[in-house]
C-alpha cells in the first residue's frame, strides 16, 4: 500500500472570477472543466497531472506564509516567470537560492496564498 503522488491542491477563496483571472493569466495555469458542485470554484491544470482546485465564498482569513502555508511549482525558467509576474504587477518576494542550490521565488495570489515557483538545483 502506498500514496501513488499528489493529485490536487484545494483553496479557498473570495472571489472565483478574479482568482481565476490571476491562476488563468498570471500564473499561466490552463482551467480544467469543473463538474456542477453546488458551491462556487474552478479547476486548473498543474503540469502533467495534478490540479489546483479554487473552492469559493471564502469568509474566514487565509493562513499563508512562503516559509509554512504555501505550495511549490516547478517552472522551467525562474528569469522569464519573475519577468511575467512583474509584467502582471504580482506580490512577489526577491529571489532566494536554498542552501542544495534550487532558486526560488514566491508570489501572493489576490487572497494571501503563496505559491512557490522553483527550479532545482542544477
Amino acid at each position: 500500500m502506498k500514496a501513488v503522488e499528489l493529485n490536487h491542491i484545494a483553496i479557498h477563496v473570495a472571489d472565483v472570477a478574479k482568482s481565476v483571472v490571476f491562476y488563468r493569466d498570471t500564473m499561466n495555469l490552463p482551467e480544467l472543466d469543473r463538474p456542477e458542485f453546488d458551491f462556487p470554484g474552478a479547476w486548473f491544470k498543474i503540469g502533467q497531472r495534478q490540479e489546483l482546485h479554487l473552492i469559493g465564498d471564502r469568509d474566514l482569513p487565509v493562513h499563508s506564509h512562503h516559509r509554512g502555508g504555501h505550495f511549490a511549482m516547478e517552472v522551467d525558467s525562474l528569469d522569464e516567470w519573475e519577468a511575467h509576474l512583474d509584467k502582471h504587477h504580482a506580490t512577489r518576494l526577491s529571489r532566494k537560492i536554498r542552501p542544495d542550490g534550487a532558486l526560488q521565488t514566491f508570489v501572493q495570489d489576490p487572497d494571501g496564498h503563496w505559491i512557490e515557483l522553483c527550479m532545482p538545483p542544477k
